[in-house]
């Protein structure tokens, strides 16, 4: 038998040890190359998304105005007639006198000129004189928006090359528009009615308040129902349930009822909250109900969790000092895991924000034209107002649709980060 030098062996296992380390590193670089690649793709997707939504978004956040002296003619308004009159008549006069080139006793060029203005712009002009009734045979300055059409060639949205066969105005009404930004009576400024207004089928004067108010009505309801309920379950299922297959099978569902599809609970409610119970379609409080059952699982498994995370030795010293079961729970343990149950809590609840399937079946995806004053008055959601403007057929609605798709995310995120600080504020070491 043949020995092999020693020195020779330690190079030997030296030279795979070297071939091995080269190995993992490549490997190692692989991994993190593509980890990093992973990443850099998820931010390139999201800033995609982010920059489509504000590029199509942002021209709604500004409203175009147009600024007329208005004389206030007792013959069209009158006190006795109030809150009726020829205000569209008026207005339209009023901007007559802005176009030279338009003939006051025209009446299809009167209806021309008088569809610069929006649909809610009589409106304005009606509750500023019933407001204050002296205006009356006054003139005075009053803003108010202009239509869908001339608002989308404010903001550049309106082609001026494509044929006027094509085009939304002709060129008679695109030489009105310029003659009024020539006299400067045409200015933008911030759309307020974005936030402030209910929904309109004129995209000029539609807004958010009706659907911000019902998600607020929904989300109150859904919290006031699945936040004592679920933590209640969680609490009792992780510290007073004995361990057996029946305590096993509540788990199992529980867990199970997490990953079910939004739209079955949806289903539920319709046939259940609406078919047998007979509740009011399009409230509130049923889409919050709704929206309950589907985050409770959401909640009980993130209440668990942070009772779990809550170390043995505090239940151990507590009850060693002789405290109760009830005492060590709720005196020791679950304001320890109150963090964790928060930040589970919120969101859950920030995923019911999000939620329209379930909304769509119950619903709450009628044309509401007022903000819900209470949970049972009718009213639609965020994510089911975004759904009816994408429907929609006016240019107008384009837009508006990507802005509310930003303020949503903007809730979202507000209350993602709201879990966050709650997280990093009262989160222990231990």
């Amino acid at each position: 038998m043949t020995d092999i030098p020693s020195g020779s062996v330690a190079r030997t296992t030296m030279d795979k040890v070297r071939g091995s380390l080269s190995r993992r590193h490549r490997k190692q670089f692989i991994l993190q190359a593509m980890g990093i690649t992973a990443i850099s793709l998820a931010f390139l997707m999201l800033f995609i998304l982010l920059a489509s939504l504000i590029s199509t978004g942002h021209k709604a956040f500004t409203q175009t105005e147009i600024t007329l002296e208005v004389f206030i003619d007792p013959e069209e308004i009158s006190a006795e007639r109030l809150p009726r009159g020829n205000f569209d008549d008026v207005l339209a006069a009023a901007l007559a006198a802005d176009l030279p080139s338009v003939d006051p006793n025209d009446r299809a060029a009167m209806r021309v000129v008088g569809s610069i203005l929006s649909n809610g712009a009589q409106f304005q002009l009606r509750d500023r004189v019933v407001a204050d009734l002296s205006l009356i045979g006054q003139t005075i300055a009053l803003s108010v928006p202009v239509s869908d059409p001339y608002d989308q060639l404010h903001k550049g949205l309106l082609d001026r090359e494509t044929p006027e066969s094509l085009r939304r105005l002709d060129d008679t009404q695109i030489a009105f528009y310029d003659r009024l930004i020539e006299i400067g009576a045409i200015t933008s400024s911030l759309n307020t009615g974005l936030l402030t207004n209910a929904d309109s089928r004129f995209p000029e004067l539609a807004g958010l308040k009706g659907a911000i108010m019902g998600s607020f009505w929904a989300l109150l309801t859904c919290f006031l129902i699945s936040f004592p309920l679920g933590i209640g379950a969680a609490i009792y299922l992780e510290e007073f349930a004995p361990k057996n297959k029946l305590s096993d099978f509540i788990e199992v569902n529980i867990n199970n009822l997490a990953a079910v599809p939004s739209v079955v609970f949806g289903l539920l409610a319709l046939a259940v909250f609406i078919g047998w119970f007979g509740m009011s379609r399009s409230a509130p409080l049923v889409g919050g109900m709704t929206l309950a059952l589907m985050t409770m699982p959401t909640i009980i498994i993130a209440t668990r969790a942070a009772l779990k995370a809550v170390p043995p030795s505090i239940r151990e010293a507590a009850l060693g000092v002789g405290a109760s079961r009830q005492q060590v729970v709720f005196g020791h343990v679950v304001p320890l895991a109150m963090p964790g149950i928060l930040t589970g809590t919120i969101i859950g609840l920030a995923q019911a924000l999000g939620e329209t399937a379930p909304l769509l079946l119950i619903g709450m995806n009628a044309f509401i034209t007022s903000a819900p004053a209470t949970p049972f008055d009718s009213a639609t959601a965020l994510p089911t107002q975004i759904f009816i403007w994408a429907d929609s057929p006016e240019r107008g609605f384009v837009s508006r649709t990507s802005a509310a798709i930003l303020v949503l995310l903007t809730f979202l995120i507000t209350m993602n980060a709201i879990a966050i600080y709650l997280r990093s504020k009262f989160e222990r070491k231990w």
